[in-house]
């Protein structure tokens, strides 16, 4: 994970785009982290981002060509194809109807068009979300690693603060970072390409806000409350798309409602609990362990209209979550109700029309 020594071997031009930049000595008592080395923040991180962009797109790809397409077009097509071969009843006109009604005069029971069209679009989704439940499962592990070697903690968040500014950064805690920000970045690019849900607004609204924060708490030194923010939100994050996976190749209703109850509660607890410790000493306990002052050289760089935009944007993102747990709170109640399985309130357009 240090980077300095592979640096040394790389074209100054291309370094910057896979290696940590801004090498320096590692304090002499360390808080966290004492056996990697440190590293400072500037814009030549952007670098690093642009190419963790690239290789993020690259592997979305590779999952989704190479094995979530081709593992449920095999499901989809096997189950199919023991429709096919299920028992049909006769008319009594010599033809046969097969359990959705498609009517053949040999005997054999095709997939209609519409079968097909929908196990397409099935292994389109299935695939995409295969992507999200490798990336959250890999980076909530890596984010709980950074964590767990922190000096913080989450019901006691005045630790948030203490010390600050919180530099140099340790080479996990600034790859980390940066890994993040890229993903955000490349998630608002994956938004505008994919078919629209009905929350694209706020959905590109939360993931901006969340570029903003990131970006704008690394270059003020205020890491330690963003690394504690994102372990919280990908928590939840890796069950919404194990459910629909479970969904789309109708593997086990139970399953996926399951699954779906698990992200249900994950999301309660870290998105409107646990999260609001952290809103509560942002506003609260903020002022009261790092002064309002901007000193670019001493890594100082919290003012009152700073700390007004970061309370601001972290109560547009508990508002836009709230919002979101409505519409989650819809379909765990209408599963209740109806005995009908969890389904995504924010289908895309198309398949609000097909439905």
């Amino acid at each position: 994970m240090d980077t300095k020594n592979v640096a040394q071997w790389l074209s100054p031009y291309i370094a910057p785009f896979f290696t940590l930049q801004y090498p320096t000595q590692t304090p002499e008592h360390p808080d966290s982290f004492p056996e990697f080395g440190y590293y400072n923040a500037g814009k030549a991180d952007i670098c690093l981002v642009i190419t963790c962009i690239a290789v993020m797109a690259v592997l979305r790809d590779a999952f989704r060509l190479g094995i979530f397409e081709p593992f449920a077009r095999w499901k989809l097509s096997s189950d199919l194809e023991r429709k096919r071969r299920q028992p049909s009843h006769n008319n009594g006109n010599g033809k046969t109807i097969n359990g959705n009604g498609h009517v053949n005069g040999s005997g054999n029971i095709y997939p209609t068009r519409n079968d097909i069209r929908h196990m397409n679009r099935s292994v389109l989704r299935f695939a995409e979300q295969g992507w999200s439940v490798v990336y959250y499962t890999v980076q909530w592990s890596f984010g709980l690693f950074v964590h767990r070697n922190l000096p913080t903690e989450i019901f006691d968040a005045k630790d948030l603060w203490l010390q600050y500014p919180h530099i140099p950064l340790a080479a996990p805690i600034k790859l980390y970072y940066l890994t993040q920000t890229a993903f955000y970045m490349h998630q608002i690019l994956i938004l505008n390409a994919e078919a629209r849900r009905k929350d694209h607004a706020q959905m590109m609204a939360h993931h901006i806000i969340t570029v903003i924060l990131m970006v704008t708490s690394y270059f003020t030194n205020f890491t330690r409350v963003g690394c504690v923010i994102m372990v919280l939100m990908d928590w939840c994050d890796i069950f919404l798309p194990l459910a629909k996976m479970i969904r789309y190749i109708d593997i086990s209703q139970m399953a996926c409602d399951l699954t779906f109850a698990c992200f249900l509660v994950s999301w309660l607890v870290t998105r409107h609990f646990l999260f609001l410790f952290v809103i509560y000493s942002t506003v609260i306990q903020l002022p009261k362990h790092v002064p309002f002052m901007l000193d670019t050289e001493r890594g100082y760089y919290l003012t009152k209209s700073a700390y007004v935009a970061f309370c601001v944007m972290l109560g547009a993102l508990q508002v836009l979550q709230c919002i979101w747990f409505w519409m989650i709170c819809r379909v765990a109640w209408r599963v209740i109700t109806t005995g009908n399985g969890a389904s995504d309130d924010r289908s895309d357009e198309e398949d609000e029309k097909d439905d």
